[in-house]
């Protein structure tokens, strides 16, 4: 990683920050009393978690918009060096973040022991971020901008083909019945999969991170629309015309390939694009065209350094469940029981989780303030 400044786009900083701000928010719940809001769908459906992850790889390719000129003047070794050595740290902080600690207590001897790499999961949220990110700079540095969007068209129909072709009988979308769970037990295995759903399932599997590229791509495609007549009201009801197209045709697709953030179905893909281009509407017209900007120093403290900020709030709770100030409680469960739980179950386990939220927002600040903005 370097430390370097950058000239900044306020409305991306914000768009992104608010992204961040609420990933944190809804990744550290107190205890398993959630808002349902705060929570992701079982399995077919959308709630406003559902958005945020999507939203991020929106803000990826958005941002590559904006750094994109500067690859014409660079030799294609350049370019691609580049676009590997970023894919390849992003990824690995992502697998090492899963492995952090790097030891378990084994419950029969009560001593710490290794934690070995073969029981490590190797996708996640960081790893789809490097991955997508890698595929999408690819098509965009070689294909040109109408390409690209035939490119992502298809991949999103395919996709869709794929899954509903490739699954079991009588439900080819069923969590341990459809393609890409076969496609990533037969290349990984259980032992580095998500077992958060009570079965080796990954929601950031391997072909399921197919569909996540065009997240990317189309947020490239509105980031450089932005930059051509995004301050022009014109452009701007262009821009919310789009979004609300695409969130119609989502709603319409789910009929038939439901909308999934776990299997990243084609349909949650358009839906998510969609609300995600009338947000960043909002937030231009707030800002550039009606020119209030007071508000929005919270969120780019979060914007200007999102994939840091990420990792201390991830790092952070692992810390936190490594210290235990009473046997067998961690200091996250011993905070919430004997500080914010007195705010009711519910409300005191979204405090804990904003506390914490406005915990790295501070380290963010410290960032900010001086002007360092960590970079891959």
């Amino acid at each position: 990683m370097t430390i370097a400044p950058k000239q900044r786009f306020l409305a991306l900083d914000v768009f992104r920050g608010m992204t961040i701000c609420f990933m944190i928010i809804v990744n550290t719940s107190g205890s398993k009393f959630t808002y349902s809001p705060l929570e992701h769908a079982h399995w077919h459906g959308f709630t406003p978690t559902d958005l945020v992850f999507p939203s991020f790889l929106f803000a990826v390719g958005n941002a590559m918009s904006f750094v994109m000129a500067k690859w014409n003047t660079l030799t294609q070794a350049e370019v691609l060096g580049k676009i590997f050595k970023r894919t390849a740290i992003i990824f690995l902080c992502g697998f090492l973040l899963y492995w952090f600690p790097f030891y378990y207590i084994d419950h029969t001897t009560h001593n710490m022991a290794f934690a070995p790499i073969t029981h490590t999961r190797i996708l996640g949220v960081l790893q789809r971020i490097a991955l997508a990110y890698c595929i999408a700079s690819l098509l965009i540095y070689y294909f040109k901008p109408g390409n690209v969007i035939s490119i992502s068209i298809s991949i999103l129909l395919l996709y869709w083909a794929l899954m509903i072709w490739g699954g079991d009988a009588p439900d080819p979308l069923a969590m341990t019945g459809n393609l890409g769970y076969k496609l990533d037990i037969w290349l990984m295995g259980p032992n580095h999969m998500y077992h958060g759903e009570g079965v080796a399932f990954d929601p950031e599997g391997i072909l399921s991170t197919l569909p996540a590229v065009v997240n990317v791509t189309f947020g490239y495609m509105v980031g450089k629309f932005i930059q051509e007549k995004g301050k022009t009201y014109e452009g701007l009801t262009k821009l919310l015309l789009l979004g609300a197209s695409l969130i119609v045709i989502g709603y319409f697709w789910d009929l038939s390939f439901p909308i999934n953030k776990k299997l990243w179905s084609s349909s949650f893909v358009v839906y998510t694009v969609g609300i995600d281009c009338v947000i960043i509407s909002a937030v231009i017209y707030v800002v550039d065209f009606l020119g209030k900007t007071n508000w929005t120093r919270f969120f780019t403290v979060f914007g200007r350094n999102p994939l840091f900020i990420y990792l201390v709030s991830e790092v952070g709770v692992t810390i936190m469940d490594m210290i235990h100030p009473q046997p067998g409680v961690n200091l996250s469960v011993w905070l919430y029981q004997n500080i914010y739980k007195h705010a009711g179950l519910y409300l005191g386990s979204l405090l804990f989780a904003i506390s914490w939220m406005f915990f790295c927002w501070l380290v963010g600040l410290y960032l900010d303030k001086r002007k360092i903005y960590v970079r891959v």
